[in-house]
Formats: C-alpha cells, sequence, structure tokens
C-alpha cells in the first residue's frame, strides 16, 4: 500500500508500506481523505514539532475519514462489528491508562499519551495518510451515511475547537472573539455560532480568512494590518493564532472577570506577554490541548450543518502531496487542505 512518509525537514516520500491484518479488537480501513494540520506542516517543513523531532521515517496525518474494509471483532463480536463499506474516522489519541497519574477527566493532559501521526513518542506513532490503516475498535467512530468523507476529516480539528469552547466554560449568550481565522479558529467560529453565542467576532492579520469567517457567521471582523481589536469588548477570547502578541492582544480584548482560552501553541520560547491585566481585571488565562469526547459532538455538528464545507478550500489528490503542503503552507490562499487518499473510490 503507499503511504505519505516523512524523514525529516523538506523530505516528504510516497512510499509502499506493508498493510497490517486487524486483531480482535482492531479495524482495517481503506483511507479515502486526509486533512493537512499543522502539525503536518512542521514535520514537513521543519522536521520537528516544537520539541519532537523526527528521528524515523513518520506517516504524517491523524485528521482522517474512510471506510471499513475488515472488523476484527467479526469473529468473536458480530453485534459490534461494522460492515464493510461503513464510514469512519478516527479518535487520534491512545490514553495510557495504566498509569497512576491518569486522569479519567482531564486525559488529554495526562502522561504518556500518543497521538497518530506524531514524533512525540519512541518508536514514532505513525498516522493515517495511507491507503489502508488497521486502527483499535475504540478509536473508530461512525460517520452518518448524509455526511460527506471529504466534510468528516473535520472531525477532529473540530473537535480541538469544542474543546476550547468548553474550557472558556461555554459561550451561550456571551460575545465570543475568535483570535486568529485559521482552519480551528474558523472551526470554532463556527461551533461558538452554533452553540449560542450572542455575537462572535473574528480577527486576523489576512483579509481572505475573514471574509470567509463572515460567511461562517461572523458579526464582524477586525483586519489586524489596519484596525486594532476592541479592548475589553469580549466575554469570552479564544486565541488560536499561537503569536505572542496576540497573547496580549487577547487578555486587552476580554472584558474584566473574562476567560482567554489559548489553543494556538505558542513557542516554546521566553517571550513578553502583558499580564498586569490578569491580576487588575481578574481575567482567567487557559490552555486547551487537543480533545476528548468532544469528537461525538463535532460529528453530529458537521453532519447537521454544510457551512463547514467552506472551511475547506482545496482537495488534492494524495500524489500531489507536495503541492498540497505548500499550498496549506499559505494561509493568503488556504484554509482546510485536504488530501484524497489512495483508497478512495469515485462515490467518496
Amino acid at each position: 500500500m503507499k503511504a505519505l512518509v516523512a524523514h525529516g525537514a523538506g523530505d516528504l516520500r510516497i512510499e509502499e508500506r506493508t498493510p497490517q491484518s486487524p486483531g480482535p479488537d482492531q479495524v482495517l480501513i481503506r483511507m479515502t481523505h486526509g486533512g493537512i494540520c499543522g502539525s503536518d506542516l512542521h514535520y514537513y517543513k521543519e522536521g520537528r514539532v516544537g520539541s519532537f523531532a523526527i528521528t524515523e521515517p513518520l506517516v504524517l496525518g491523524h485528521e482522517v475519514a474512510g471506510r471499513v474494509v475488515q472488523d476484527g471483532r467479526a469473529g468473536t463480536d458480530p453485534a459490534a462489528a461494522l460492515a464493510p463499506g461503513t464510514a469512519v474516522t478516527l479518535h487520534p489519541a491512545t490514553y495510557d491508562r495504566d498509569n497512576r497519574e491518569f486522569d479519567p477527566l482531564r486525559p488529554t493532559i495526562s502522561p504518556g499519551a500518543r497521538y497518530l501521526g506524531s514524533a512525540a513518542t519512541h518508536p514514532h506513532t505513525q498516522g493515517g495518510f495511507s491507503e489502508l490503516f488497521t486502527a483499535r475498535a475504540d478509536q473508530v467512530r461512525v460517520l452518518p451515511g448524509t455526511l460527506p468523507l471529504e466534510r468528516g476529516v473535520l472531525a477532529e480539528p473540530l473537535a480541538v475547537g469544542l474543546h476550547g469552547l468548553s474550557r472558556a466554560g461555554g459561550v451561550a449568550g456571551k460575545k465570543v472573539l475568535i483570535s486568529g481565522s485559521g482552519p480551528i479558529g474558523l472551526l470554532a467560529l463556527r461551533a461558538a455560532v452554533r452553540l449560542g453565542a450572542w455575537e462572535v467576532w473574528a480577527s486576523d492579520v489576512l483579509e481572505r480568512p475573514l471574509a470567509l469567517a463572515k460567511r461562517l457567521g461572523a458579526a464582524g471582523t477586525f483586519a489586524l494590518r489596519s484596525e486594532p481589536v476592541a479592548e475589553r469588548a469580549f466575554d469570552v477570547v479564544i486565541e488560536a493564532a499561537g503569536v505572542p502578541a496576540a497573547v496580549t492582544s487577547a487578555i486587552r480584548a476580554v472584558a474584566s472577570g473574562g476567560v482567554v482560552v489559548q489553543i494556538g501553541m505558542v513557542p516554546a520560547t521566553p517571550e513578553p506577554y502583558a499580564l498586569s491585566e490578569l491580576v487588575s481585571r481578574e481575567i482567567d488565562l487557559r490552555g486547551a490541548f487537543r480533545f476528548d469526547t468532544e469528537i461525538d459532538t463535532a460529528i453530529r455538528m458537521l453532519t447537521d450543518d454544510p457551512l463547514f464545507d467552506l472551511v475547506v478550500t482545496h482537495t488534492f489528490p494524495a500524489d500531489d502531496a507536495i503541492a498540497a503542503f505548500e499550498t496549506a503552507s499559505d494561509p493568503a490562499v488556504s484554509s482546510k487542505v485536504v488530501l484524497r487518499l489512495w483508497g478512495a473510490g469515485q462515490d467518496d
């Protein structure tokens, strides 16, 4: 089978790999679509994400969708087995539930977690940008037949946005700012609208994503190259840009007693932040890392709302992966870029 493998910075190859037959608690999936994430881009461009450097060949991809080929539970638990052809996506996390520090209420920050397509572990955790993939049965999430598979790949990044909104304590009836209108920001914006926020605004340095934010339901936008973000105007700020200056701007934009949730991964270096207002205005600054059960909410939301399709701006065949990654690297022209993987058929 074919797979998209990163060997280091600027070294992305299509290689032949041997598929793994499913065990009794595993499902073999024909992979049809994969969304290119920011971490995939870092592995492609830099050979690392923060301190996680590629030290062995790594199949990328954790935003994936496909169709069941064989469910290993068919021989032991036929009632639980999924029929061939069933559309699915994957929860990309594996938690070390035997670790004494594992917290079932906060699994995303418990030690020992692994994630598809990640160099954080040794051996690396191989991802899903391949023709076939064998997953644990508990990772598999069924997609409704009315949900296009290309939209289904958004379940993972939408779940990230939903986790951030949850960390804010909810957004119903609140005025919300989405700082940074990349794919995660846009998905969080649409989710906030769906969850009953009073108003949702967006900020970015680029006009194209701001125009897209308006189509997704933003009440207004801030074009940062020409206008500052309103100060003390928002009950909740979701900071999705991951830029140090944006963190300070988010703190200044939130109302006294409000909440700033940091989703965007800021540099792992000492940076200047204006934090005095956290004290004087009793602002809560909270982190949000990945997600857990939010993926199930994401699937339902995607199924009900075709406007999420707007976030996918480009689709490339997997054989044109380099062009896809270069396009995804340019936020001036793209939002979410999706690969049509080798397992895709005419009906997918």
